[in-house]
Formats: C-alpha cells, structure tokens, sequence
C-alpha cells in the first residue's frame, strides 16, 4: 500500500498534461499576486470567454496535430464559416437554425478537401492547409464583399448570452466549450476511434499494417476538425454578434500554440485534448494578467512566442530522451 501510495504523485507528474497544469498554476499565482482583480470570479469568466474560440478551433489543430500533421487554415475556415451562417440568416436565404447547418458544413467540406489532397496526392499538410488559408479567406472577402454582417438573428447569438453561478454570469458558449473538450477526451481516450488517430500519428506504416484504413481515418480526422471549426465560427458569431470577414486572422496561429504548450507533439501520436485546455487557458491567463498589469500587448505577443519555443524545446529533449 506504501508503495502504490509513493508512486501515485510520481505517476500523476509523468502524465502529458502535468507539466501543462503546473505552468497555469504557477502563471495563475503569479498575477494574484500582482493584481487584486485576477482572482474575480469575474475575471476567470472572462478568460474563459476570451479563450473559448481559440479554444474549440485548438481541439481541431490537436485532432490533426495527433496524426502529425498540421492545420493553418483553420482561422480562415472559421472565418469564412460565421460569414455563410450569418449573410444566409440576415438576408433571409435560409432560416437561422439551416443558415447555421449550412455554415457547418461549409466548414467541414473545406476539412474534406484538406484531407482529400493530403491522402489521395500526398501533399504535404503544411502545404496543403497553407495554400487552403489563402483560398479561403480570398472566398471570404468575395463571398462578404468586404462588409461586416450585423443585425443578427437572436438563434444565432444565443451562446453569448450568460447565466448566473453563484455572483458570476457565464455565457453558454463556454459551458459548450468545456463539453466538446470533454466529449474529444473521451472520444480520443475511451474508443478505438481515439486508438487508432493515436497510431497513426506514431507510425501510419505500422498503423495500416495492423489494419487500420489510413487513409479514410486521416480524411475522416480532416472533416471531424473543420466541423469543430464550424462550430468555432458560431461561437465567435455569438460573441462579437457580427459576421466579420477580418475575424481569424491570427487564430490558426494561436490554436497552434494551445496545442502545444498543452503537451501534444507536434511531431504526432502523444498528448491530450485536455492539455489543449489548459494550454489555451496558459494563453488567456497570460494575455489577461498582462493587461490587468497594464504591460502593452506587443509584450504579450512576445512572451506568448517564448512559450511556445519553451514548449517545443521541452517536447524535443523529451523525444531524444525516450529513444
């Protein structure tokens, strides 16, 4: 009993997501020191609301991630995404409940695509979802003719709205966060579904060798992501309450991030959809108590940028060590 009792806290810091979870804690006890308003129930509701687009973009690039590859168009998708749902719903072509069908599936056919090229031409992913971000936020601009959708169907901006715990009010859209990580953890950790994006992202030879259709799973993780996109694009929709052409610009770049300094290998099959929470959460933690400290936001890019070189440091020495 001593025994097991001794190796359970060894066995708790070995696990993909601890580092990850002492980075926020520590990050957490930090700004509480620097600044009365951090620990605010409604501060921590707004870090929440400020990372949860990020976020569900984040659980995407991890599905992809995990099978070693790459996605930098996904900001875009999104993007192009709540500007269908919403020029669909204001100008009345479809009701609001299929203008967000079709947003939807917009989204998950530009996934489609993607792994379309990667598995049927063996394109590179990085190059496939590079040049998929260029055509997508051009269709974007053409589709928006560069204007802002507003005045927004009450269906759609649902999820911004917010209920009470306790003092503090939380939108439905972060509660719809937390449950697609907890949906993916389960999916990814509980099913041979999970088992096999695992395998593929270690070894695809080995992965179709034991049986596994490579190449249907990949295309399959590819449509699951832009999906995941979709549903990305409603929650910033519900957001903001616009249907904004510029929006995404920079959040491929920052799902990336999420993932990993959430502990997932960029180099695929290790980590965990749970990691990617709390590295989105390292990401809004970070940004919000700069700012409550009053440091310009130039600085906050940077630190973010070391993190990340941190983070791929950190998985590199890990792989080295492990061979």
């Amino acid at each position: 009993m001593a025994v097991i009792e001794a190796a359970l806290p060894r066995r708790i810091l070995t696990t993909p997501v601890a580092g990850p979870f002492i980075a926020l804690v520590l990050a957490c006890a930090f700004f509480a020191l620097r600044t009365d308003q951090f620990l605010s129930g409604g501060n921590f509701s707004l870090i929440i609301q400020q990372v949860m687009v990020v976020g569900t973009l984040a659980i995407g690039q991890t599905l992809i991630i995990l099978t070693a590859g790459i996605d930098l168009s996904n900001g875009a998708i999104m993007a192009f995404g709540g500007i269908v749902m919403t020029k669909l719903a204001v100008t009345g072509e479809l009701p609001p409940l299929l203008a967000i069908a079709a947003g939807l599936a917009v989204c998950a056919a530009f996934g489609l695509v993607n792994g379309l090229l990667v598995t049927r031409i063996s394109l590179p992913p990085f190059i496939v979802t590079l040049g998929m971000l260029n055509v997508v936020f051009a269709l974007t601009h053409i589709y928006s003719q560069e204007q802002t959708v507003t005045q927004l169907p009450d269906l759609l901006t649902f999820l911004g709205r917010t209920f009470q715990v306790g003092q503090t009010n939380v939108t439905y859209g972060s509660l719809l966060t937390i449950l697609l990580f907890l949906l993916f953890a389960y999916l990814l950790g509980q099913t041979a579904w999970g088992r096999h994006v695992y395998a593929l992202g270690n070894s695809p030879e080995v992965a179709r060798l034991t049986g596994i259709r490579t190449r249907r799973l990949t295309i399959g993780v590819y449509t699951l992501a832009g999906l995941v996109y979709g549903i990305a694009a409603l929650l910033l929709v519900s957001r903001t309450g616009v249907g904004d052409p510029q929006a995404g610009q920079t959040d491929n770049l920052d799902s990336i991030t999420a993932v990993v300094l959430g502990g997932t290998s960029l180099f695929g099959g290790r980590g965990l959809v749970l990691g990617t929470l709390i590295g989105a959460l390292i990401v809004g933690v970070f940004r919000n108590g700069l700012q409550l400290m009053g440091v310009p936001s130039i600085y906050q890019t940077l630190i973010t940028g070391i993190l990340v070189i941190l983070a791929v440091a950190v998985d590199q020495l890990s792989r080295r060590r492990n061979r």
